[in-house]
């Protein structure tokens, strides 16, 4: 590992720390070292609030020795006003000596500006230090400006045998079939919690009134959203009375009763939703279900990644799980359950 890989390393390990407190932002993080050593970090902590470059400067107690000093940023420094000003700005009023980036930024109000002001000064500037890394990091950031859509991952349980739920046809409320374990649940609350929203359709709803929280991981809850076309999932649910968020993609009405807001849609297909989530600056959903709602988005091809999970037990019968026609990139033994991951890129 070369040192300039080694510096990104660690302003990649920072910007992870902000997690989803970014909202549409990217996770960006910064580092200044002069004469082989680190003299200020900072990462960006909160949407809305001062970026990684600004943060990292502020640390500097001798802010007069950055003239000699070189930075490390995950991302291009902006190089417009936004909710701060322009990061670029700051390193050419400190006169950085040189600026390592890993990334360009997908953000045409950006791409590629920053980089051209930091040269249009003098300073050196050097790009696609641990670029695969940080594209990792950002990908629902980039999802969101390339695709204009939020990034998409599926997830859900199913059989040995291929099935997600038992037939309910004769008796659709009686409550969750596990399949997984109970300690799987820390590994799929840990994934709700790293993205802005998560989906189910309203059966879902119905059939296992769920939560759809990270009440078994501590972190922060996602905005949960019901696909209910036509407003059938029971008023009394978790979701509509637990007093958190929650928002109810329809066909018929727009109003707001206390923290559950019914919006009104003409178009409820896979493609209208994300446009509407898009618009809405919601950059990453996790759709948990049910089976119409997910094969629903496999069909339409706008996901990004799958979690699936595969437990011992056999229904025999019932709801077919959905199928993805790929090759999982990753498999995991948890437990009595095995964790397959999938990419759509």
């Amino acid at each position: 590992m070369t040192s300039d890989e080694k510096y990104m390393l660690r302003a990649l390990q920072l910007a992870k720390l902000a997690g989803v407190a970014t909202k549409t932002n990217p996770m960006v993080g910064a580092v200044i070292v002069l004469d082989d050593q680190i003299i200020g970090e900072g990462y960006h902590q909160k949407y809305g609030e001062a970026h990684a470059e600004v943060n990292a400067v502020n640390s500097v107690k001798d802010q007069s020795v950055l003239k000699e000093a070189t930075i490390y940023v995950t991302l291009e420094p902006c190089s417009h006003f936004g909710k701060t000003p322009p990061c670029a700005d700051l390193l050419i009023r400190h006169a950085f000596k040189r600026v390592v980036i890993a990334q360009i930024d997908p953000f045409s109000e950006v791409s590629g500006r920053g980089i051209e002001k930091l040269r249009n000064a003098g300073i050196q500037v050097d790009c696609g230090i641990l670029e695969k890394e940080a594209r990792e990091l950002n990908k629902r950031f980039i999802t969101f400006h390339t695709k204009k859509r939020p990034y998409i991952t599926l997830k859900w349980a199913q059989t040995v045998d291929g099935f997600m739920d038992l037939d309910r046809s004769e008796n659709p409320e009686t409550g969750i079939n596990w399949i997984s374990q109970p300690e799987t649940q820390v590994i799929t609350h840990q994934l709700r919690c790293t993205e802005q929203a998560i989906l189910v359709g309203w059966r879902t709803i119905q059939n296992d009134n769920p939560s759809l929280t990270t009440r078994a991981f501590n972190g922060p809850n996602p905005l949960r959203i019901v696909i209910d076309p036509h407003l059938q999932a029971p008023k009394n649910a978790t979701v509509f009375t637990d007093g958190m968020p929650t928002w109810v993609f329809n066909l018929q009405e727009e109003h707001q009763i206390n923290e559950v807001r019914y919006i009104r849609m003409d178009d409820l297909s896979p493609e209208s939703v994300l446009e509407k989530l898009y618009l809405q600056n919601i950059n990453a959903v996790l759709i948990e279900g049910g089976g119409n709602t997910l094969t629903r988005f496999i069909g339409s091809h706008v996901w990004d990644e799958a979690l699936v999970i595969t437990g011992r037990n056999e229904f025999k019968t019932g709801l077919r799980a959905p199928v993805l026609c790929k090759t999982p990139v990753k498999s995991v033994v948890f437990g009595k359950d095995t964790l397959n991951y999938f990419r759509n890129f």
